[in-house]
């Protein structure tokens, strides 16, 4: 029987924006289990708990389970690589947007690669509809009263009109 293919999609996902969940859904052709890995990362100063984050993703992803990938949401907090290695992966996925996108993954590539060269990197262009969607972008909408429903899911915009509330509260 050959071995399972596992992934891992990292990233903050404060909030998950339809971008992330188009790269989600494409990831899932080409593994057999998807991990959804939430970076604690304090360091970004998120709108959202790790808690509400790790939430909200298993929420937008509940109905994408069944077929031939499953899907499963996690938390981490370190090294990528040693949470991949950990979860027996065999590849990282990760999103592009934008060329400046490509520098910096190409820099944290190499870098993984040195850490462990048994994981693949794997890389999916965004979309077009979704090419132009980030999560500071989108938070920052929403704190200024735009209208950021177009860039998420009806329950994650919810979910940022709630934190928003919270924040001027």
């Amino acid at each position: 029987m050959p071995k399972q293919r596992i992934g891992v999609y990292p990233g903050t996902f404060d909030p998950v924006t339809n971008g992330h969940l188009d790269i989600i859904r494409r990831a899932r052709r080409l593994v057999d289990h998807l991990i959804i890995a939430v970076a604690l990362n304090d360091g970004k100063q998120p709108m959202f708990s790790i808690e509400e984050r790790l939430a909200i993703v298993e929420e937008e992803i509940a109905a994408l389970n069944g077929g031939t990938c499953t899907v499963e949401v996690r938390t981490f907090d370190g090294l990528l690589m040693d949470f991949a290695d950990n979860a027996d992966a065999t590849m990282i996925v990760r999103g592009l947007r934008a060329v400046s996108d490509f520098e910096y993954e190409f820099q944290m590539t190499g870098m993984n690669a040195r850490l462990n060269a048994e994981i693949e990197t794997v890389f999916l262009m965004a979309s077009e509809s979704h090419q132009f969607i980030a999560s500071a972008l989108v938070k920052e909408i929403a704190r200024l009263g735009g209208d950021a429903s177009s860039f998420v899911s009806a329950n994650v915009h919810d979910h940022l009109k709630r934190a928003i509330a919270r924040e001027q509260a």
